[in-house]
């Protein structure tokens, strides 16, 4: 079967991708309006969408392994700035291409044009998506897969079947954000998905023949939920993770964070007299409240008969996933020792002096730049080495080439959170169990002699995660929590890899000059786009001032009940006409403002 699958759009049958597909390495070139469409993925809302070329789901990226890829973006939604990322790409020598707005690029705003122009040179199962303000959960999300003629398991599987995981809002990302980053919501609960979607849609059949084994490739690209897989009646056998190859491990269940990716082998039985379920469930302990009526399910089969009935799983009583970091990378990459420089990462999540709820590392909530990091890099200099300039809301750290990193994060807050790497896959050194507390670096379990590698991976609640890789990409490099919401309220540190070796060797092309010129966004000198004196931060973008001490979420969230419920006493009493209140109701209100605002400590 002959597909061209570059302008293939997936649906919810299955998707075959014939060996026939795999070619020499060439030039791959698309061409991409950003356009919006209307969708109704879960057949209970219809509302507006952001596609490519007046179409959604987006377009399936397949590429062999060493093209050259070229996407020619032009931004028609009118009223909403965009970018692109390359999720698990390492963009080597090409970090103008990797996306993040404020970190390697200007926003492209409506009307404007932007070309991606790199190579991929790693295999493995990949998608792509908007990386500004939460433009990929209103719909610019899509898989990408990349084929491998040398893959060490080519030849042991006859097909290839695609399975998407997201979840699914029906209200828009610009109104929900609001909502969220409010001081209305101080306690930071975070807006739960109205619905779990596979292949963008629900109901999903693969179709099947007996005694055959398929790879599956399977990428979730969830704004929030992380989610549990499985297949009835069958057992996967994992062989990737976020682009690298591992030894075989059999699981019945995966668990999949925002993000993350997964390739695994299933062989069907010999005999069709049975369809299968398989389903994917969102992950209920990262919501706050589960909303009445949610089905946090989606389900579709394996049919060997079409003519047969497509059963209903069975109920759960736990669920049982296979952990991660009990898989070894195919090609025995040994830990890595004599580390170099240490990033210590405290995260958590507290609230700011104007009430709303926002997210931290090291006590700092990440807030953009006003001039793009690497435009910063690239125009300062020897200066480029002073982390000053990147600003004091960016999270940044200057690496030197070629040293190895280790990333110490420890998360004080009750929530799991899935961590993703720009540029880079590393090795997943440790991960604590829940309610171990901050990583203690004489007192630890033993490191595994060939850990785990990918570049997005989960941190338990209240525990920490070490992770180590090489600085051997000069470029800028996020580092952040892959839950949207997180992202939006500042959980991202920037690393400026080797500057002064980006300066010899990034050039940034005209048109991404140019988009900055249509957004009126400063592309040179330090973060507060002082190109004169570059330790001079004055006017940079920074975060809103601290609360004042003593005051909680808590004791915000009964502040502004009580100033509601005040306000709207004296417009009930404006209303009915009544007499002016007199200085006593007014000592009293006030008297109750300020007792809640500090009744919770």
């Amino acid at each position: 079967m002959a597909l061209s699958l570059s302008n293939f759009l997936y649906s919810s049958l299955l998707l075959l991708l014939p060996f026939g597909l795999m070619a020499d390495a060439a030039t791959v070139t698309f061409d991409w309006n950003v356009t919006w469409v209307r969708a109704n993925p879960d057949g209970k809302f219809e509302r507006p969408t952001m596609g490519i070329n007046n179409q959604w789901p987006l377009p399936l990226l397949n590429i062999t392994k060493g093209d050259n890829v070229i996407i020619n973006i032009n931004n028609q939604l009118g009223n909403q700035s965009t970018s692109f990322h390359f999720h698990g790409l390492f963009m080597n020598g090409t970090t103008e291409m990797d996306g993040p707005v404020g970190a390697t690029q200007c926003g492209i705003p409506p009307g404007s044009s932007f070309t991606y122009n790199f190579t991929i040179d790693q295999p493995g199962t990949y998608w792509y998506h908007a990386h500004q303000r939460g433009r990929y959960p209103d719909g610019l999300r899509g898989p990408l897969l990349v084929n491998d003629l040398e893959s060490p398991y080519l030849g042991q599987y006859d097909e290839e079947v695609l399975l998407t995981l997201s979840d699914w809002y029906h209200d828009e990302m610009p109104e929900l954000i609001a909502k969220f980053i409010s001081v209305a919501n101080p306690t930071g609960a975070e807006p739960v998905p109205n619905s779990a979607l596979i292949n963008d849609t629900q109901n999903v059949t693969v179709s099947v023949q007996p005694g055959r084994t398929y790879l599956f490739r399977m990428v979730n690209m969830g704004a929030f939920a992380s989610q549990y897989f499985w297949i009835e009646g069958h057992t996967m056998t994992i062989v990737e993770v976020d682009g690298v190859y591992t030894e075989p491990a059999e699981a019945s269940m995966i668990y999949l964070t925002a993000a993350q990716r997964y390739s695994f082998l299933l062989t069907t039985k010999n005999e069709i007299s049975s369809n299968f379920a398989f389903v994917a469930s969102m992950d209920h302990d990262l919501f706050d409240k589960v909303p009445e009526g949610l089905n946090s399910n989606t389900t579709g089969w394996l049919v060997y008969d079409s003519n047969v009935e497509r059963p209903t799983p069975a109920l759960l009583d736990a669920f049982d996933a296979f952990d991660d970091f009990n898989l070894v990378p195919q090609d025995g990459q040994k830990l890595l020792t004599n580390v170099d420089y240490v990033m210590t990462l405290d995260m958590k999540m507290d609230n700011l002096g104007d009430g709303a709820n926002y997210a931290f590392f090291n006590d700092v909530t990440y807030v953009r730049p006003k001039v793009p990091t690497l435009y910063t890099a690239l125009s300062t200099g020897a200066s480029a080495t002073d982390v000053t300039i990147y600003g004091g809301n960016t999270n940044a750290f200057v690496l030197a080439k070629d040293e190895v990193i280790e990333i110490v994060l420890n998360n004080d807050d009750p929530g799991k959170h899935p961590f993703h790497l720009h540029g880079h896959n590393f090795q997943a050194v440790l991960r604590s169990d829940e309610d171990t507390g901050f990583y203690d670096p004489v007192n630890h379990t033993a490191f595994p002699a060939v850990p785990m590698r990918r570049d997005t991976v989960w941190v338990k609640p209240n525990g920490h995660i070490v992770l180590r890789f090489t600085s051997d990409n000069p470029g800028v490099w996020l580092f952040h929590c892959h839950i949207e919401w997180h992202v939006n309220s500042g959980l991202v540190a920037t690393i400026i890899e080797a500057p002064l070796e980006m300066q010899k060797t990034i050039s940034i092309p005209s048109d991404h000059w140019q988009v900055c010129r249509d957004s009126q966004t400063p592309y040179a000198g330090n973060a507060a786009g002082n190109t004169v004196d570059l330790l001079d931060l004055t006017g940079e973008n920074k975060s809103p001032a601290p609360l004042p001490a003593g005051f909680t979420a808590k004791g915000i969230v009964a502040l502004v009940f009580s100033i509601i419920s005040a306000l709207l006493g004296m417009v009930v009493i404006s209303w009915y006409g009544v007499a002016p209140i007199g200085t006593s109701e007014l000592q009293s209100a006030e008297k109750r403002i300020a007792e809640a605002g500090t009744e919770v400590k």
